[in-house]
């Protein structure tokens, strides 16, 4: 028998229910606060072999040792149980003890099961507009099907209990991802972010005892950024066209490489967002739909000029939309077709206009990296500090300007000299 704060656990037999042999069952019996829960341990003993002074069966067979194993396991168990309790809940009864201990009551969830119900989740707040926006929930559903394929794939079974989920499947998911899908690092990163936050879920729940991802990092490589230098903008903003999908999908495009805007912001952009300060300076004044932070710009004329060109579209009049934009599954359909006819040997798509503005159209003209990080809205200036990064475009200019003066000073050292001399 052991005791701590008024707990105690008794192995004891139970002689009413003696059966047709003459052997009696064993029980446990958990004693706290004054209040008692029994559990079965179901093994028997003869009633002559029990010592119920020390609880354990007399005899030295190697049936009797194990079974007075059994005993000790399930008193120390019992005891394990009654502590873990007592950390992580405020009122410990000898009933959630013996639930504890023999899974009674205990939600056994699945994980295809909670990732369906935080999507839901997710799907709800978004229909009300708030906290989410479509990407994001697009993302979840990727990830749970990328889960729901490795699940099938590896355990050959349509769900996992999450008491399964350990380290293992997390490493083997994102090898799984990177050799049967072949998806790159950095996606599959993210991919697994996504399932870390359902994971925590679950943990926060007490829906699982562990989290597995206490061991695993998810960690990014540098990658170069593709942006379009100003020759390419020119060769888009100067090509024709001759089908006006195509053309209203180039300027949704210039738009967002003139502005910073992602996909999702310039979307949701109506001519109301468009105002002009007291400083005569037009702007787009509005919030980034991801982290509902300010993203204020003021436009350059090239951004006017495309507003300007859709002012009797009938997006603008029927829809009250800034600019015709399309789906985006369709831009990015679109913008291969646009850069082959333009002559752009680079894959296009909707974020390589975000990365153009916080390179080409900013920072190699000397726009300060703190303006760029208030006009992109970003909430980390380390995130913009990515874009500082010089290219050797821009590195070579400023090297030429510095030949410029040493060459000046030079010239200038030599004047003097000569001047000298002639004195």
């Amino acid at each position: 028998m052991k005791s701590s704060q008024k707990f105690s656990v008794l192995i004891w037999t139970d002689k009413r229910k003696t059966d047709a042999k003459g052997k009696v069952p064993l029980y446990a019996r958990i004693t706290y606060l004054g209040k008692r829960a029994e559990i079965s341990i179901g093994r028997k003993v003869d009633p002559k072999d029990w010592d119920a002074q020390s609880c354990y069966v007399k005899g030295s067979g190697q049936q009797i040792k194990d079974l007075n194993q059994r005993l000790i396991e399930v008193t120390n168990e019992l005891q394990s149980i009654f502590y873990e309790l007592q950390r992580s809940e405020d009122f410990v009864t000898a009933e959630k003890i013996k639930q504890k201990f023999t899974g009674e009551g205990e939600v056994h969830r699945m994980l295809l099961e909670i990732f369906d119900e935080h999507n839901a989740g997710v799907e709800a707040l978004l229909k009300e507009g708030k906290d989410y926006v479509k990407a994001t929930l697009t993302k979840y559903k990727t990830v749970r099907s990328k889960t729901a394929d490795y699940i099938k794939h590896k355990y050959k079974k349509d769900d996992l209990f999450l008491e399964n989920i350990d380290y293992a499947f997390v490493s083997g998911l994102e090898i799984y991802l990177k050799t049967e899908h072949k998806i790159e690092h950095n996606t599959v990163m993210r991919y697994i972010k996504n399932l870390k936050k359902v994971i925590n879920l679950a943990v926060n729940h007490n829906w699982m005892s562990h989290n597995p991802f206490n061991l695993f990092k998810c960690t990014y490589k540098k990658v170069n950024r593709v942006v379009l230098e100003w020759e390419e903008l020119i060769a888009l903003a100067e090509h024709n066209f001759k089908m006006p999908r195509l053309a209203e999908v180039r300027d949704t495009f210039l738009f967002c490489c003139y502005t910073g805007y992602a996909f999702v912001d310039v979307e949701k952009l109506t001519p109301q967002h468009v105002v002009t300060r007291t400083d005569d300076v037009k702007w787009i004044i509005t919030t980034r739909t991801k982290s509902d932070i300010e993203s204020n710009v003021p436009l350059i004329p090239q951004a006017l000029d495309i507003i300007e060109r859709y002012s009797d579209h009938s997006a603008r009049i029927v829809e009250n939309r800034l600019l015709p934009v399309k789906s985006n599954q369709k831009m990015n359909a679109y913008l291969k077709e646009i850069a082959d006819l333009a002559g752009i040997d680079k894959l296009l798509t909707t974020h390589i206009a975000r990365h153009t503005f916080a390179t080409t159209v900013t920072l190699e003209n000397d726009v300060p990296l703190e303006t760029v990080s208030k006009m992109l809205g970003h909430t980390k200036f380390s995130t913009t500090q990515i874009y500082a990064k010089m290219k050797d475009k821009k590195v070579n200019r400023d090297m030429d300007a510095l030949k410029n003066r040493l060459q000046f000073m030079g010239k200038k050292q030599e004047a003097n000299i000569e001047e000298e001399r002639a004195v």
